[in-house]
């Protein structure tokens, strides 16, 4: 019992599912990191709770200063939490001590960095072999062709021998790419990869993280292109150091991210079962829905047939603004599924409305007579 609301903490307490408990392969629990500073310490992370899954590409985003890098660098072993847990697979990372994080990250971890840093006097060829004679997880007879087939697999295997000065940037990129992959590791971390490339050069890149996703292998790249963004599997949004729940990024995307943060910290989750009542005809509404998971059905008046709205749509609006009793009824699990909503109490609604015209113009055109 005590394990399962543990669980059910971990994931709600900012951005997770109820309904997405298991096989996560990476979980961050209550990450807070402080720098010390000369006029005091300085709280970048604060209590980050997530998770990552096999397989996933997920796009870490926000404005500068969000704690973007602080964050994949608790993944890497780059930088260490104040307090919280780390956990890849089995290992809590921010147990290891220096000689134990270095052998672990060799096997287990790909680094794809903003300025490439390829060594200066190795050719492609040999820095894409240098992490293999590190970790000597490939035998030394496969060593050379392995990173022969990987500069090709990034389309480099005309200037393998070349020095990092002697090709540009995207090819430089590509072989830190191709690096990466030396030990065939599982996990690729990558803060702003595409920062200092050119439109072209960026989407090269991408697309070679895209096929490294086709061959299973699980992606967190921090980027501040928001239209890379949205092609990844999943975004991590911050905001102060914290993560604003993706639902609401995505319901109300007329909000500020400081607002979206407001959003997050007054949410409730609420899950539903198949069949149940969400809203009964005539009841009196005091929260805004967000759907979060799964689907719902609505029967607007003079409808015949039920309207089907599907996780990032909001409903309840209509009523809460005008003070009237839904004129309908919601009923969960439109697909046979269990049913996560968020809720927004009536308050923090109109504070938010108050304040963005936008969104209330939105949300009223959105709703079309639906409650």
């Amino acid at each position: 019992m005590v394990t399962a609301i543990l669980k059910r903490t971990f994931l709600a307490r900012n951005n997770f599912s109820l309904l997405d408990l298991e096989g996560a392969v990476i979980k961050m629990s209550n990450i807070v990191k402080k720098f010390r500073t000369t006029v005091g310490d300085v709280t970048v992370l604060k209590g980050i709770d997530t998770a990552f899954f096999p397989g996933e590409f997920v796009g870490v985003i926000g404005k500068s200063g969000s704690g973007k890098s602080t964050l994949v660098n608790m993944l890497t072993g780059i930088d260490r939490p104040t307090s919280g847990e780390v956990q890849i697979g089995e290992t809590f990372v921010h147990q290891l001590n220096e000689s134990q994080m270095a052998r672990w990250r060799g096997l287990n971890l790909g680094i794809v960095f903003q300025f490439y840093q390829l060594l200066p006097v190795l050719t492609l060829l040999e820095n894409t072999m240098l992490p293999m004679d590190i970790a000597g997880k490939i035998p030394r007879a496969e060593r050379e062709k392995r990173a022969l087939s990987l500069l090709k697999m990034v389309g480099l295997e005309g200037v393998s021998e070349k020095m990092p000065a002697a090709v540009s940037g995207g090819q430089q990129q590509a072989a830190a790419v191709a690096r990466a992959m030396a030990n065939d590791p599982p996990f690729i971390i990558a803060d702003e990869p595409t920062g200092n490339l050119d439109s072209h050069t960026a989407e090269n890149i991408f697309e070679i993280f895209e096929g490294l996703v086709q061959r299973g292998k699980t992606i967190i790249m921090v980027t501040h292109d928001p239209n890379l963004a949205q092609r990844t599997s999943r975004t991590l949004l911050l905001c102060d150091g914290e993560v604003i729940h993706p639902a609401i990024a995505a319901a109300l995307p007329w909000l500020t991210h400081g607002q979206m943060l407001r959003a997050t910290h007054a949410s409730q989750v609420k899950i539903y079962q198949p069949g149940e009542w969400v809203i009964e005809a005539g009841q009196s509404v005091d929260k805004l829905f967000i759907i979060s998971r799964g689907k719902v059905d609505v029967q607007p008046e003079r409808a015949r047939k039920s309207i089907r709205l599907n996780p990032g749509k909001v409903f309840g609006q209509v009523s809460l603004l005008s003070n009237k009793p839904a004129p309908t009824g919601v009923t969960a699990g439109g697909d046979g599924q269990p049913v996560e909503l968020l809720t927004l109490d009536q308050r923090i609604f109109c504070e938010l409305i108050k304040e963005s015209a936008a969104m209330r113009t939105a949300l009223l055109s959105e709703a079309e007579g639906i409650l």
